[in-house]
Parts: structure tokens; C-alpha cells; sequence
């Protein structure tokens, strides 16, 4: 599993990890998910959970662990977190520091049943997250249905948005809507200062991208005082 930062803008934090499969190459996850039969993707979703929690917690993660699951994989919400509850237990990761988000390959069939996975997992004290909000499925009419904890960007929203007034607009909106809803805003793909000072004076607290980490192989990546205090310089500015 690699590891990439979400940092919280508000307190120049760690919020969180996001692990992501790799080969064992470092090769992207849409290699790995590439090789994944229909038939093995039960199999694999519940793999990559237990080795990110135990990844997670063999190098001492204090912070938030977002995993990324697929919804055609759950058939039963109940049954399929069992093993994940048993991972957590074995390797000591406290359970309200796992945030779920669907997985970004994934293209959902059942809007009901994500909705339905996503209350089975509140309930139990997880943290839920919508990833790549407004590309694909995850739009306004899955917001409808449910709220998350998070809500991520899609990154080609983020991309050039500080130069561009209609993406500003369209994220400035998506902002109003999650504050009213009770949802946290993740701008996730940010890779230049420009684009993190746009989102920022937007009220976007929570950011994930290049410009903070890249993945890494079983590592936690810290975010240095020197390029938070270069991206306030560039806010003053």
C-alpha cells in the first residue's frame, strides 16, 4: 500500500492518509485493478482493506486511514465489514479513524445500495466520503440521497481552476451546498500554489494533491513548515 497526505488547511495539520494499492513495482492502481477479474473483486476489495489497516498501523498512523472501497463488491453491508472490524481489532486501529470512500474506478449500478452501504457504515462510527464529486455518478443526485462526512472535488474540476471564473464558480457553489448540508470539503489533485490559493479562498479547508505528498510506499509523508509558509505568502499575496 502507498500513502498520500490530506492536510487540513486550518491548523497546517495532517487530516489523514488515503492508502492506494500498488504492484509491487509501484505501479499505479489502475494496473493492479486492471488484473482483477469480476469474479475476484469480493476478494480483492476486502484484501486491500485489511493490508491498509495493518499497513497503516504498523507504521504508527495517529491520523485519519481513508480507504477506498468498491460498492458492486458489498452484496450485504453487515457481512462484508466483518473482516475489516476483525482487522482493526487484530492490529489495534481504532475504528472511528477509518473513513470509507468509493473507489474511483468503480461505476455504480445501484444508487440505493451505495446509499444503503454508506448508512450501514455511519452507523457503525466510520467516517463516509463521495469521491470525484461532480464527475460521473458522484453528483448532486447521489448528494441528494446521501450526505457524507466528505465531500472530494474531482481533480478535473481543480485543474487550472485559478484561472478559470466558471470553475470557480462551480466550485464556489459545491462549497455553499456541503456547508449547508453538514458536509467537509476535499479539494483532492491540487498541484500548484495558484490552485490551492483559489480553492482556499473558497473556504475549501481540506486538501489533497501533489503539491502536499505524493504517494508512497509504506510511508507517511509529513507536509514541511516551508511550503506552508510559501503558500501563505502566496494567500497574502
Amino acid at each position: 500500500m502507498a500513502f498520500q497526505p490530506i492536510v487540513d488547511a486550518r491548523d497546517r495539520s495532517i487530516y489523514g492518509y488515503e492508502a492506494l494499492v500498488r504492484t509491487e513495482d509501484g505501479g499505479g492502481a489502475a494496473e493492479v485493478i486492471a488484473r482483477v477479474t469480476p469474479a475476484q473483486l469480493y476478494r480483492f476489495d476486502q484484501t486491500c482493506r485489511v493490508k491498509a489497516i495493518e499497513t497503516a498501523a504498523r507504521l504508527g498512523l495517529q491520523q485519519r486511514l481513508s480507504i477506498n472501497f468498491f460498492p458492486n463488491a458489498v452484496y450485504e453491508p453487515a457481512t462484508c465489514i466483518r473482516l475489516t472490524l476483525t482487522a482493526a481489532q487484530m492490529f489495534g486501529f481504532p475504528t472511528d479513524r477509518l473513513i470509507f470512500e468509493t473507489a474511483e474506478s468503480e461505476q455504480i449500478r445501484d444508487h440505493a445500495h451505495l446509499t444503503r452501504i454508506f448508512r450501514d457504515y455511519r452507523s457503525r462510527g466510520f467516517l463516509t466520503a463521495i469521491d470525484d464529486f461532480g464527475a460521473g455518478y458522484a453528483g448532486l443526485g447521489l448528494l441528494a440521497d446521501f450526505q457524507p462526512d466528505l465531500l472530494k472535488l474531482d481533480s478535473a474540476l481543480i485543474r487550472g481552476i485559478d484561472d478559470d471564473p466558471v470553475r470557480t464558480t462551480i466550485a464556489r457553489g459545491i462549497v455553499q451546498i456541503a456547508g449547508t448540508l453538514g458536509c467537509t470539503v476535499l479539494a483532492e489533485g491540487v498541484e500548484t500554489p495558484g490552485e490551492y490559493r483559489r480553492l482556499r479562498a473558497l473556504g475549501v479547508p481540506l486538501f489533497q494533491g501533489y503539491l502536499f505528498g505524493r504517494p508512497r510506499l509504506e510511508a507517511l509523508d509529513t507536509v514541511s513548515e516551508s511550503l506552508w509558509a510559501q503558500l501563505e505568502q502566496a494567500t497574502e499575496a
